[in-house]
């Protein structure tokens, strides 16, 4: 795992309400390596999903600049940075956004279709495959409305995952889900890390999730205030 593929450099970002600077991150360094699963981890309001967002290329940073594979991408122009995300990165959040008129089996092709990148037999193939790691095999035509929240996660990381994205991201992905779906979902994603996305980046303010990532950065107030290698070991060894 000595390869960076994704780095933040003084990450700072500010909002403004009326004539106020609201500072939410405070200059975050950061670096993520092929093959890690790095979960950040902090309370509601710490800058989490915002420095996700950026990192993510949904959002800029006020200061500072965000590299992928080595290269600048930060400051590069709304459709350049989408170009980029739509190719090599995957995201998952908290609520589903599937769209409701397509069922489970169109929503994790749309992806590939949308984008020219495989033809429908393709896309259907690749979509089956995905849907069948994620135990929904019975529900392929069923639409958003009649499946359960953990079903429609299900879908929405398929979908996230149908374009062997280089990066996952992943904004609270258990927040809508009761406990015991959100512990299934979880071993899905272990699975899903083996065989089709190798590098993850998920946030939470979850402590009890703690586990799932190989290095966990916790923020607090836009900062980052600890960095721990090898969680699930540190985390077991805490609760053993």
């Amino acid at each position: 795992m000595s390869d960076v593929v994704l780095e933040a450099r003084g990450v700072r970002k500010s909002f403004w309400a009326g004539k106020r600077e609201l500072p939410v991150l405070r200059g975050i360094d950061l670096k993520v390596r092929e093959g890690e699963t790095v979960l950040i981890y902090g309370p509601s309001g710490a800058g989490k999903s915002t420095l996700l967002h950026i990192l993510a290329l949904i959002d800029r940073p006020t200061e500072g600049e965000v590299l992928f594979e080595g290269r600048r991408v930060s400051d590069l122009t709304v459709s350049r940075r989408a170009r980029i995300r739509n190719r090599n990165f995957g995201l998952v959040f908290q609520f589903f956004h599937l769209l409701p008129d397509f069922n489970a089996l169109e929503n994790v092709m749309l992806p590939l279709l949308v984008g020219g990148i495989a033809s429908r037999r393709a896309a259907r193939k690749q979509a089956l495959q995905l849907l069948e790691v994620m135990g929904l095999t019975e529900r392929l035509h069923h639409r958003p409305s009649e499946l359960s929240g953990g079903e429609q996660q299900r879908v929405a990381i398929a979908r996230a995952l149908i374009t062997r994205p280089k990066i996952l991201f992943l904004d609270e992905p258990t927040g809508s889900i009761d406990t015991e779906t959100a512990s299934q979902i979880l071993s899905l994603l272990k699975k899903a890390k083996a065989e089709f996305c190798k590098t993850f980046v998920m946030v939470t303010h979850n402590r009890a999730l703690v586990w799932f990532g190989t290095r966990v950065i916790n923020i607090v107030d836009g900062r980052i205030v600890k960095e721990t290698k090898d969680a699930s070991v540190a985390d077991k060894r805490r609760t053993g």
